[in-house]
């Protein structure tokens, strides 16, 4: 049986070492290869939003990815989605967003689902997501999302401390009103970890480990 090669497209290279360590323990015998480009998100940023630009550069790694001999591609950025959604038509493997096993799993676990974010082009494509992943299923739902503000910019500069703190007190007030919390943002499943119990009230879901199951179920 020929060996399956799995293509990663990250907007950071923070990402690699998580995701190269999530692939190592749940596709074993899959073949990993990563492109990187974290002008993406920068770009998005000082547009205020995607763009058609950035959009076609996302399909281009995506045809890289593919011509690199990719049978499965996955995309771990929510921020360039719809853009991934786009181009992925365009290609012939298939192509995953890094959080649409979150999504679905968020709308199997409740009605009242709260999306976290720390910045604002990234809470609008996954609360988006999620609502048009409801439809398909079928199911009603009501959605609550929550920016959580100088969080992104404190981690920027370097103080991971106000990040988190700020993180962790905005999971805390929504998980009182909602079934279920999906975080908008992957680097945000550290604060999770450092929760107390009583402060975890409902799932809180993060969409790196999620994903990579998915994977597993369909890379055999």
């Amino acid at each position: 049986m020929k060996q399956k090669t799995l293509g990663l497209i990250h907007t950071s290279a923070i990402h690699v070492p998580g995701f190269a360590q999530l692939c190592q323990e749940k596709l074993p015998g899959v073949k990993i290869f990563n492109i990187v480009d974290d002008s993406l998100v920068s770009g998005i940023a000082a547009a205020g939003s995607l763009t058609p630009t950035i959009a076609r550069r996302v399909a281009s790694y995506l045809e890289s990815a593919e011509l690199a001999g990719a049978d499965y591609i996955m995309v771990t950025c929510s921020s360039i989605g719809p853009a991934v959604e786009a181009g992925a038509k365009l290609i012939g493997v298939p192509v995953l967003r890094v959080d649409q096993p979150m999504a679905d799993k968020a709308v199997a676990t409740g009605k009242k689902i709260g999306v976290v974010a720390t910045l604002q082009t990234t809470l609008e494509p996954t609360a988006d997501l999620i609502s048009r992943r409801a439809a398909m299923a079928g199911k009603g739902i009501e959605l609550t999302s929550k920016l959580v503000a100088g969080a992104f910019e404190a981690l920027m500069a370097g103080d991971g401390a106000t990040h988190d703190a700020k993180v962790a007190a905005a999971l805390k007030e929504l998980s009182q009103s909602v079934d279920v919390i999906v975080l908008a943002q992957a680097s945000m499943a550290r604060v999770v970890d450092a929760l107390k119990p009583e402060d975890k009230r409902v799932p809180i879901l993060a969409s790196p480990a999620i994903a990579v199951d998915f994977l597993a179920t369909v890379l055999k």
